[in-house]
Protein backbone atom coordinates (compact mmCIF):
# COMPACT_ATOMS: atom_id res chain seq x y z
CA UNK A 1 0.00 0.00 0.00
CA UNK A 2 1.46 3.32 -0.77
CA UNK A 3 0.53 6.79 0.17
CA UNK A 4 0.79 10.32 -1.22
CA UNK A 5 3.73 12.49 0.24
CA UNK A 6 3.53 16.20 -0.28
CA UNK A 7 6.82 18.13 -0.96
CA UNK A 8 7.34 21.75 -0.80
CA UNK A 9 9.37 23.28 -3.64
CA UNK A 10 9.71 27.11 -3.93
CA UNK A 11 9.20 28.27 -7.74
CA UNK A 12 9.61 31.47 -9.66
CA UNK A 13 6.03 33.18 -9.31
CA UNK A 14 3.29 32.66 -11.74
CA UNK A 15 0.31 34.08 -9.63
CA UNK A 16 0.54 37.91 -8.43
CA UNK A 17 -0.59 38.48 -4.89
CA UNK A 18 -4.19 39.32 -3.94
CA UNK A 19 -3.64 41.64 -1.54
CA UNK A 20 -1.35 44.66 -2.17
CA UNK A 21 -2.20 46.75 0.50
CA UNK A 22 1.37 47.50 1.98
CA UNK A 23 0.05 48.42 5.51
CA UNK A 24 -1.55 44.75 5.45
CA UNK A 25 1.43 42.86 4.50
CA UNK A 26 -0.16 39.33 4.75
CA UNK A 27 -3.96 39.62 3.76
CA UNK A 28 -6.84 39.05 5.79
CA UNK A 29 -7.13 35.68 5.32
CA UNK A 30 -3.67 34.30 6.54
CA UNK A 31 -1.06 35.73 9.40
CA UNK A 32 2.15 33.68 8.47
CA UNK A 33 4.32 35.61 10.64
CA UNK A 34 2.40 34.32 13.74
CA UNK A 35 2.81 30.53 12.11
CA UNK A 36 5.06 28.56 13.77
CA UNK A 37 7.75 26.78 11.70
CA UNK A 38 6.31 23.63 9.61
CA UNK A 39 7.47 20.29 11.24
CA UNK A 40 7.84 17.07 10.05
CA UNK A 41 4.66 14.96 10.19
CA UNK A 42 4.25 10.87 9.37
CA UNK A 43 0.28 10.69 8.33
CA UNK A 44 -2.21 12.94 8.02
CA UNK A 45 -5.28 11.81 6.68
CA UNK A 46 -3.35 9.00 4.75
CA UNK A 47 -1.23 12.32 3.71
CA UNK A 48 2.71 12.08 4.62
CA UNK A 49 4.92 15.79 4.74
CA UNK A 50 8.39 15.21 3.67
CA UNK A 51 9.99 18.16 4.45
CA UNK A 52 10.39 21.35 6.69
CA UNK A 53 10.08 24.79 6.34
CA UNK A 54 10.17 28.28 7.77
CA UNK A 55 6.67 29.97 6.31
CA UNK A 56 7.52 33.49 7.40
CA UNK A 57 11.27 33.41 5.71
CA UNK A 58 10.31 32.25 2.35
CA UNK A 59 10.34 34.36 -1.27
CA UNK A 60 7.54 34.24 -3.74
CA UNK A 61 5.95 30.64 -4.06
CA UNK A 62 2.94 29.57 -6.22
CA UNK A 63 1.14 26.53 -4.77
CA UNK A 64 -0.11 23.56 -6.59
CA UNK A 65 -1.38 20.07 -5.72
CA UNK A 66 -1.16 17.56 -9.00
CA UNK A 67 -3.20 19.39 -11.09
CA UNK A 68 -5.59 21.15 -9.17
CA UNK A 69 -4.53 25.35 -7.93
CA UNK A 70 -4.30 25.66 -4.37
CA UNK A 71 -3.37 29.57 -3.68
CA UNK A 72 -2.01 31.00 -0.52
CA UNK A 73 -2.19 35.38 -0.60
CA UNK A 74 1.15 36.88 0.56
CA UNK A 75 2.72 40.19 0.33
CA UNK A 76 5.94 38.41 0.18
CA UNK A 77 4.90 34.98 -0.38
CA UNK A 78 2.87 33.46 -3.09
CA UNK A 79 2.41 30.34 -2.23
CA UNK A 80 4.12 26.71 -2.79
CA UNK A 81 3.86 23.90 -4.71
CA UNK A 82 2.88 20.68 -3.43
CA UNK A 83 3.73 17.89 -5.34
CA UNK A 84 2.88 13.75 -5.22
CA UNK A 85 5.81 11.50 -4.59
CA UNK A 86 5.14 7.78 -3.60
CA UNK A 87 6.33 6.34 -0.35
CA UNK A 88 7.13 3.08 0.85
CA UNK A 89 4.17 0.97 2.32
CA UNK A 90 3.27 0.02 5.65
CA UNK A 91 6.49 -0.57 7.67
CA UNK A 92 4.85 -3.18 9.32
CA UNK A 93 4.90 -5.49 6.33
CA UNK A 94 9.04 -5.35 6.39
CA UNK A 95 8.67 -6.85 10.52
CA UNK A 96 5.88 -9.48 9.14
CA UNK A 97 8.59 -10.88 6.30
CA UNK A 98 11.60 -11.06 8.98
CA UNK A 99 8.82 -13.21 11.30
CA UNK A 100 8.28 -15.33 8.55
CA UNK A 101 11.53 -15.70 7.27
CA UNK A 102 12.89 -16.29 10.89
CA UNK A 103 9.70 -18.94 11.72
CA UNK A 104 10.90 -20.55 8.57
CA UNK A 105 14.52 -20.74 9.79
CA UNK A 106 13.24 -22.07 12.94
CA UNK A 107 11.07 -24.93 11.24
CA UNK A 108 13.88 -26.02 8.97
CA UNK A 109 16.21 -26.29 12.03
CA UNK A 110 13.70 -28.19 13.98
CA UNK A 111 13.59 -30.75 10.97
CA UNK A 112 17.19 -31.44 10.57
CA UNK A 113 17.27 -31.77 14.24
CA UNK A 114 14.87 -34.77 13.95
CA UNK A 115 16.12 -36.23 10.85
CA UNK A 116 19.56 -36.37 12.45
CA UNK A 117 18.63 -37.39 15.77
CA UNK A 118 16.26 -40.10 14.07
CA UNK A 119 19.92 -41.68 11.82
CA UNK A 120 22.19 -40.95 14.65
CA UNK A 121 19.41 -43.50 17.17
CA UNK A 122 19.57 -46.15 13.80
CA UNK A 123 22.92 -46.58 13.82
CA UNK A 124 23.69 -46.20 17.55
CA UNK A 125 21.58 -48.95 18.31
CA UNK A 126 23.42 -51.03 15.51
CA UNK A 127 26.94 -50.53 17.26
CA UNK A 128 25.98 -50.73 20.39
CA UNK A 129 24.00 -54.26 19.92
CA UNK A 130 27.09 -55.68 18.99
CA UNK A 131 29.84 -53.30 20.15
CA UNK A 132 28.31 -53.14 23.84
CA UNK A 133 31.24 -50.62 25.34
CA UNK A 134 29.10 -47.28 26.25
CA UNK A 135 32.03 -45.70 27.20
CA UNK A 136 34.19 -46.04 24.51
CA UNK A 137 31.41 -45.93 21.92
CA UNK A 138 30.45 -42.34 23.25
CA UNK A 139 33.94 -41.00 23.75
CA UNK A 140 34.40 -41.95 19.56
CA UNK A 141 31.32 -39.60 19.15
CA UNK A 142 33.14 -37.02 20.67
CA UNK A 143 35.95 -37.85 18.94
CA UNK A 144 34.31 -37.36 15.72
CA UNK A 145 32.89 -34.08 16.85
CA UNK A 146 36.36 -33.00 18.21
CA UNK A 147 37.80 -33.65 14.19
CA UNK A 148 34.88 -31.72 12.86
CA UNK A 149 35.29 -28.46 14.40
CA UNK A 150 39.29 -28.64 14.28
CA UNK A 151 38.82 -28.78 10.59
CA UNK A 152 36.33 -26.15 11.04
CA UNK A 153 38.59 -24.02 12.42
CA UNK A 154 41.62 -24.87 10.59
CA UNK A 155 39.97 -24.29 6.93
CA UNK A 156 38.69 -20.85 8.81
CA UNK A 157 34.97 -21.55 7.58
CA UNK A 158 34.17 -20.72 11.39
CA UNK A 159 36.31 -17.74 13.92
CA UNK A 160 38.23 -19.85 17.15
CA UNK A 161 37.73 -17.76 20.06
CA UNK A 162 39.31 -16.62 22.36
CA UNK A 163 38.17 -18.07 25.99
CA UNK A 164 39.38 -16.61 29.19
CA UNK A 165 39.38 -17.73 32.22
CA UNK A 166 36.30 -17.02 33.56
CA UNK A 167 34.81 -18.62 30.40
CA UNK A 168 36.68 -21.45 30.83
CA UNK A 169 35.41 -21.99 34.72
CA UNK A 170 31.54 -21.55 33.41
CA UNK A 171 31.98 -24.25 30.56
CA UNK A 172 33.72 -27.08 32.20
CA UNK A 173 30.53 -28.12 34.61
CA UNK A 174 28.38 -27.65 31.13
CA UNK A 175 31.01 -29.78 29.40
CA UNK A 176 30.93 -32.51 32.64
CA UNK A 177 26.88 -32.75 32.58
CA UNK A 178 26.87 -32.55 28.82
CA UNK A 179 29.20 -35.82 28.62
CA UNK A 180 27.46 -37.75 31.69
CA UNK A 181 24.32 -36.99 29.73
CA UNK A 182 25.31 -38.61 26.03
CA UNK A 183 27.27 -41.33 28.18
CA UNK A 184 23.73 -42.26 30.25
CA UNK A 185 21.85 -42.08 27.26
CA UNK A 186 24.05 -44.73 25.32
CA UNK A 187 24.52 -47.13 28.43
CA UNK A 188 19.88 -46.80 28.15
CA UNK A 189 20.10 -47.15 24.42
CA UNK A 190 22.62 -50.49 24.67
CA UNK A 191 19.75 -52.00 27.07
CA UNK A 192 16.85 -51.73 26.38
CA UNK A 193 14.80 -50.36 23.03
CA UNK A 194 15.09 -46.91 21.46
CA UNK A 195 11.61 -46.52 21.60
CA UNK A 196 11.77 -47.26 25.36
CA UNK A 197 14.58 -45.00 26.24
CA UNK A 198 12.75 -42.04 24.41
CA UNK A 199 9.48 -42.98 26.38
CA UNK A 200 11.37 -42.06 29.74
CA UNK A 201 13.59 -39.03 28.11
CA UNK A 202 9.84 -37.17 27.69
CA UNK A 203 9.91 -36.51 31.71
CA UNK A 204 12.51 -33.85 30.52
CA UNK A 205 9.89 -30.96 30.69
CA UNK A 206 9.54 -31.82 34.26
CA UNK A 207 13.61 -31.64 34.92
CA UNK A 208 13.17 -28.39 32.85
CA UNK A 209 10.91 -26.85 34.99
CA UNK A 210 12.78 -28.22 38.35
CA UNK A 211 16.10 -26.74 36.93
CA UNK A 212 14.38 -23.40 35.97
CA UNK A 213 13.36 -22.70 39.35
CA UNK A 214 16.48 -23.94 40.97
CA UNK A 215 19.50 -21.89 38.47
CA UNK A 216 16.69 -19.03 36.49
CA UNK A 217 14.31 -18.68 39.66
CA UNK A 218 11.07 -18.92 37.12
CA UNK A 219 8.31 -20.31 38.71
CA UNK A 220 5.67 -22.75 37.48
CA UNK A 221 2.22 -21.70 37.00
CA UNK A 222 -0.59 -24.12 38.20
CA UNK A 223 -1.16 -25.32 35.07
CA UNK A 224 1.78 -26.26 34.14
CA UNK A 225 2.32 -28.60 37.09
CA UNK A 226 -0.91 -29.99 36.37
CA UNK A 227 0.55 -31.11 32.72
CA UNK A 228 3.25 -32.74 34.25
CA UNK A 229 1.12 -35.67 36.09
CA UNK A 230 0.06 -37.27 32.54
CA UNK A 231 3.49 -36.98 31.69
CA UNK A 232 4.72 -39.04 35.37
CA UNK A 233 1.70 -41.61 34.66
CA UNK A 234 2.51 -42.22 31.32
CA UNK A 235 6.07 -42.56 31.14
CA UNK A 236 5.35 -45.14 34.37
CA UNK A 237 2.98 -47.21 32.16
CA UNK A 238 5.19 -47.28 29.93
CA UNK A 239 8.09 -48.57 31.69
CA UNK A 240 5.55 -51.64 33.87
CA UNK A 241 4.85 -52.79 30.33
CA UNK A 242 7.83 -52.82 28.41
CA UNK A 243 9.24 -56.18 27.37
CA UNK A 244 12.47 -54.57 27.25
CA UNK A 245 12.91 -53.42 30.51
CA UNK A 246 15.77 -53.82 32.72
CA UNK A 247 17.24 -51.12 35.29
CA UNK A 248 20.10 -50.10 34.49
CA UNK A 249 18.51 -48.89 31.05
CA UNK A 250 15.89 -47.24 32.95
CA UNK A 251 17.70 -45.40 35.91
CA UNK A 252 20.13 -44.10 33.00
CA UNK A 253 17.78 -42.31 30.57
CA UNK A 254 15.92 -40.88 33.86
CA UNK A 255 19.58 -39.51 34.72
CA UNK A 256 20.30 -38.47 31.09
CA UNK A 257 17.17 -36.66 31.72
CA UNK A 258 18.83 -34.83 34.82
CA UNK A 259 22.07 -33.89 32.86
CA UNK A 260 20.56 -32.73 29.25
CA UNK A 261 17.75 -30.49 31.43
CA UNK A 262 20.54 -29.05 34.00
CA UNK A 263 22.94 -28.74 31.06
CA UNK A 264 20.10 -26.45 28.74
CA UNK A 265 18.92 -24.28 31.60
CA UNK A 266 22.57 -23.35 32.58
CA UNK A 267 23.58 -23.13 29.08
CA UNK A 268 20.89 -20.87 28.68
CA UNK A 269 22.06 -18.63 31.43
CA UNK A 270 25.44 -18.70 30.17
CA UNK A 271 24.09 -17.48 27.05
CA UNK A 272 22.35 -14.40 28.20
CA UNK A 273 25.87 -12.99 29.76
CA UNK A 274 27.28 -9.50 28.47
CA UNK A 275 30.26 -9.33 27.01
CA UNK A 276 31.78 -12.93 27.62
CA UNK A 277 29.58 -14.73 26.14
CA UNK A 278 30.23 -17.18 23.40
CA UNK A 279 27.97 -17.58 20.39
CA UNK A 280 26.54 -20.84 20.01
CA UNK A 281 28.51 -22.63 17.37
CA UNK A 282 31.74 -21.63 19.33
CA UNK A 283 30.45 -22.67 23.07
CA UNK A 284 29.24 -26.36 21.84
CA UNK A 285 32.38 -26.67 20.31
CA UNK A 286 34.80 -26.02 23.33
CA UNK A 287 32.26 -28.62 25.35
CA UNK A 288 32.37 -31.39 22.65
CA UNK A 289 36.28 -30.86 22.49
CA UNK A 290 36.53 -30.96 26.57
CA UNK A 291 34.11 -33.74 26.68
CA UNK A 292 36.31 -35.19 24.56
CA UNK A 293 39.47 -35.02 26.89
CA UNK A 294 37.40 -36.21 29.89
CA UNK A 295 36.20 -39.21 28.79
CA UNK A 296 38.62 -40.55 26.87
CA UNK A 297 40.83 -41.36 29.87
CA UNK A 298 37.40 -42.40 31.64
CA UNK A 299 36.84 -44.56 29.23
CA UNK A 300 40.02 -46.59 29.26
CA UNK A 301 39.82 -46.71 32.67
CA UNK A 302 35.96 -48.33 33.20
CA UNK A 303 36.20 -50.57 30.06
CA UNK A 304 40.00 -50.49 28.92
CA UNK A 305 41.26 -50.33 25.60
CA UNK A 306 38.53 -52.19 23.23
CA UNK A 307 39.68 -51.26 19.61
CA UNK A 308 41.90 -54.12 19.34
CA UNK A 309 41.21 -56.52 16.34
CA UNK A 310 39.65 -58.85 18.70
CA UNK A 311 37.25 -57.10 19.90
CA UNK A 312 36.03 -55.73 16.58
CA UNK A 313 36.42 -59.20 15.27
CA UNK A 314 33.41 -60.47 17.98
CA UNK A 315 31.50 -57.99 17.41
CA UNK A 316 31.12 -59.04 13.30
CA UNK A 317 30.56 -62.44 15.17
CA UNK A 318 27.82 -61.02 15.71
CA UNK A 319 26.23 -59.55 12.75
CA UNK A 320 28.17 -56.54 11.71
CA UNK A 321 31.87 -56.97 9.81
CA UNK A 322 34.58 -54.40 10.58
CA UNK A 323 33.83 -52.48 7.77
CA UNK A 324 30.32 -51.84 8.38
CA UNK A 325 30.66 -51.39 12.10
CA UNK A 326 33.60 -48.78 11.73
CA UNK A 327 31.28 -46.86 9.07
CA UNK A 328 28.01 -46.66 11.34
CA UNK A 329 30.46 -45.39 14.20
CA UNK A 330 31.44 -42.76 12.39
CA UNK A 331 28.34 -42.10 10.58
CA UNK A 332 26.42 -42.01 14.07
CA UNK A 333 29.35 -39.42 15.41
CA UNK A 334 28.68 -37.42 12.99
CA UNK A 335 25.02 -37.11 13.33
CA UNK A 336 25.35 -36.87 17.02
CA UNK A 337 27.54 -33.64 16.18
CA UNK A 338 25.43 -32.34 13.73
CA UNK A 339 22.10 -32.49 15.46
CA UNK A 340 23.61 -31.48 19.14
CA UNK A 341 25.02 -28.48 16.80
CA UNK A 342 21.25 -27.81 15.98
CA UNK A 343 20.19 -28.11 18.87
CA UNK A 344 22.06 -25.68 20.73
CA UNK A 345 21.93 -22.93 18.31
CA UNK A 346 17.66 -23.07 18.68
CA UNK A 347 18.78 -23.34 22.20
CA UNK A 348 20.13 -20.02 21.71
CA UNK A 349 16.76 -18.55 19.81
CA UNK A 350 14.29 -19.27 22.16
CA UNK A 351 13.53 -20.42 25.90
CA UNK A 352 14.61 -23.85 28.05
CA UNK A 353 10.75 -24.44 27.49
CA UNK A 354 10.59 -24.28 24.45
CA UNK A 355 13.70 -25.96 23.49
CA UNK A 356 12.59 -28.81 25.85
CA UNK A 357 8.59 -28.99 24.12
CA UNK A 358 10.26 -29.17 20.87
CA UNK A 359 13.01 -31.66 21.76
CA UNK A 360 9.67 -34.03 23.33
CA UNK A 361 8.21 -33.68 19.89
CA UNK A 362 11.22 -34.71 18.57
CA UNK A 363 10.84 -38.61 20.90
CA UNK A 364 7.50 -38.94 19.26
CA UNK A 365 9.15 -39.13 15.75
CA UNK A 366 11.71 -40.97 16.97
CA UNK A 367 10.19 -43.19 18.91
CA UNK A 368 7.41 -44.13 15.60
CA UNK A 369 10.94 -44.26 13.70
CA UNK A 370 12.57 -46.75 16.02
CA UNK A 371 9.64 -49.07 15.85
CA UNK A 372 8.79 -49.08 12.46
CA UNK A 373 13.12 -49.75 11.78
CA UNK A 374 13.34 -52.42 14.53
CA UNK A 375 9.80 -53.99 14.49
CA UNK A 376 9.65 -53.27 18.18
CA UNK A 377 6.72 -55.24 19.66
CA UNK A 378 4.53 -52.53 21.59
CA UNK A 379 1.81 -53.69 23.34
CA UNK A 380 -1.71 -51.72 23.86
CA UNK A 381 -1.22 -50.72 27.46
CA UNK A 382 2.65 -49.76 26.38
CA UNK A 383 1.01 -47.51 23.61
CA UNK A 384 -1.20 -45.74 26.03
CA UNK A 385 1.35 -45.30 28.50
CA UNK A 386 3.66 -43.70 25.51
CA UNK A 387 0.58 -42.07 24.15
CA UNK A 388 -0.29 -40.36 27.99
CA UNK A 389 3.48 -39.48 28.27
CA UNK A 390 3.08 -37.24 25.11
CA UNK A 391 -0.45 -35.61 25.49
CA UNK A 392 1.16 -34.02 28.99
CA UNK A 393 4.05 -32.94 26.75
CA UNK A 394 1.21 -31.58 24.77
CA UNK A 395 -0.42 -29.93 27.54
CA UNK A 396 2.64 -28.62 29.11
CA UNK A 397 3.34 -26.81 25.96
CA UNK A 398 -0.47 -25.28 25.86
CA UNK A 399 -0.07 -24.36 29.68
CA UNK A 400 3.38 -22.58 28.69
CA UNK A 401 1.46 -20.05 26.35
CA UNK A 402 -1.08 -19.11 29.06
CA UNK A 403 0.70 -16.04 30.89
CA UNK A 404 0.11 -15.63 34.82
CA UNK A 405 -2.25 -12.15 35.22
CA UNK A 406 -0.09 -9.65 36.72
CA UNK A 407 -1.06 -8.80 40.25
CA UNK A 408 -2.61 -5.88 40.70
CA UNK A 409 -1.20 -3.67 43.41
CA UNK A 410 -3.55 -3.13 46.50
Amino acid sequence: MQCTALTLSPLTPLLRPLNKNPNHRYGSLWNLSSLKPLVLLRSINGLSFQKASHLSSCSRFNARRINEPFLISDGRCDGFKVRATPVPGNVGDTNDSSGLATSMQLGTMFAIWYILNIYFNIFNKQVLKVYTFPATVTAFHFGCGTLMILIMWASNLYHRPKLTRSQLAVIIPLAIVHTLGNLLTNVSIGRVNVSFTHTIKAMEPFFTVLFSVLFLGEWPTFWIVFSLIPVVGGVALASFTEASFNWIGFCSAMASNVTNQSRNVLSKKFMVKNEETLDNINLFSIITIISFMLLVPAAILLEGVKFSPSYLQSAANQGLNIRELCIRSLLAGFCLHSYQQVSYMILQMVSPVTHSVGNCVKRVVVIIASVIFFQTPVSPINSLGTTLALTGVFLYSKAKQLKPKPKVAS
